[in-house]
């Protein structure tokens, strides 16, 4: 139990429930044979855990913006969820922003951060009063041209790589020596290229960075916000005044997919950062966050029916309706990104009996389509269920579209205590046909065919 009086096996018996009700409701079954499902209890419970653990450490009056990962979860009614729960948005493209804007989030509670903003996409941002990190010396050119045109309450940063290192994922390790994110600041000049650029813009009010994510460990966050702490006051000293009023310090706590356990949790993290940079929360700095992963992803399962079971090679081998379109990382990169598999039977009930080392195989084309290989299940057969836990975030929500598989429909939930059984609602309908071939260019079935080359004539 944790000490807000959760537990991973509460979250457990909710889920348990969840998919023995989708089967129950046809949301699940031979017509729907896979789906994704969100637990709304549990995506409450971590959001008022963030603000909690962050409103503990710093001093009364502080203004803290907890902005969440878009790209972890692109989905409007989780977007308005999370609104409810006082958590803004961090978006990196017109999409994202497109998202947070149609769930009613407040221009002022976004935050645009993203390595390739368009000149279009800074000249809506100012207009709106989004807050804008530059990301290198060639866009702050451009905010400064936008500046001269026309006036905007947007907040303003730099955001900077404070190549601490990287973590046991290098893809996912954003404060190494070659990031592509931020200004370096161990390379030659660039430290007071960024002093420099605060002394001369005065509207500048802001410092970002960002160390990772999943496989960064605590001790490295902590060391990437220190370095960020520092910088900001080497400003405000050069400059005389407290410029930088804002430090944004990114997201990227890990979230662990070895067990129901919600660890490191955001109280050890806030802990961690008061610890070590103690003067980050002592009312001078307002502070924003950029969660993503680590809110969503202990909350959504996707579940997907067993059409066959079969062996080869004498292993059991049970191919379901989930694979590299749902779990694309885990396919591709499986010692970086496994997943825990939880087995169930034809009507949605955990399933019991000896466990069996099989492979959970998905519906694509190519024999490396796993989502778990020589795994220790009771032994699933035609018409159960194996369902990949801990999917909340990065899975469901960034269809692959291989072998042109449709997205599935994902449906959130909570108990009913009038029924004793679960409520739902429809997040996103499941993929049609249809929408698969008109994205597919089916409107212009025959464009190519009008295109004629001098040797074709």
């Amino acid at each position: 139990m944790d000490e807000y009086g959760n537990t991973g096996e509460e979250r457990a018996v909710r889920r348990d429930e969840a998919v023995r009700g989708a089967v129950e409701r046809g949301l699940l079954g031979p017509d729907a044979p896979i789906v994704g499902l969100l637990d709304v209890t549990g995506i409450r419970e971590s959001a008022r855990e963030l603000r909690a653990a962050f409103d503990a450490v710093t001093a009364p009056g502080t203004p803290v913006l907890h902005a969440f990962a878009v790209k972890a979860t692109p989905l409007v009614p989780v977007l308005r969820l999370l609104r409810e729960e006082g958590i803004g948005a961090e978006v990196a493209s017109p999409g994202e922003l497109a998202l947070a804007r149609a769930a009613g989030l407040a221009p002022a509670r976004t935050v645009l951060d993203s390595p390739a903003k368009t000149a279009a996409e800074l000249r809506e941002a100012l207009a709106l009063g989004i807050a804008v990190n530059a990301d290198n010396p060639q866009e702050l050119d451009r905010i400064d041209g936008l500046m001269r045109s026309a006036v905007s309450r947007s907040p303003l940063g730099i955001r900077v790589n404070p190549q601490v290192g990287g973590g046991s994922i290098g893809a996912t390790s954003t404060a190494t020596e070659t990031s592509k994110f931020g200004v370096a600041l161990r390379d030659e000049g660039a430290r007071e290229w960024v002093v420099r650029a605060y002394l001369e813009r005065p509207w500048l009010s802001r410092l970002h960075a960002h160390t990772g994510s999943q496989g960064i460990p605590l001790s490295l966050m902590v060391r990437g916000v220190e370095e960020t702490y520092a910088l900001a006051e080497e400003i405000n000293r050069r400059i005389g005044r407290p410029q930088i009023d804002t430090i944004d310090i990114g997201g990227g706590l890990p979230v662990n997919f070895a067990s129901e356990a919600t660890t490191p949790t955001y109280t050890e993290y806030a802990r961690a950062l008061k610890a070590g940079v103690p003067g980050l929360f002592d009312g001078r700095y307002g502070l924003v966050t950029e969660f993503g992963r680590s809110l969503l992803a202990k909350h959504g399962t996707i579940v997907a029916r067993v059409e066959y079971a079969k062996s080869a090679g004498g292993r059991p081998v049970a191919v379901t309706h989930a694979g590299v379109q749902v779990a694309t990382r885990t396919v591709y990169v499986p010692g970086s990104w496994p997943l825990r598999i939880a087995a169930y039977d034809g009507k949605g009930r955990p399933k019991s009996g000896p466990e069996v080392v099989q492979d959970v195989a998905g519906p694509a084309c190519f024999a490396g389509d796993l989502l778990a290989e020589g795994r220790a299940l009771p032994l699933l057969d035609q018409g159960d269920y194996a369902a990949a836990l801990d999917t909340g975030a990065y899975y469901f929500a960034h269809h692959y579209a291989y072998n042109s598989l449709a997205r599935p429909g994902v449906y959130g939930f909570v108990p009913d205590p009038q029924t004793g059984g679960v409520r739902f609602a429809t997040v996103r309908e499941p993929q049609t046909l249809t929408s698969i071939v008109a994205e597919s260019g089916g409107a212009h079935v025959g464009a190519l065919t009008t295109l004629h080359t001098p040797e074709s004539r």
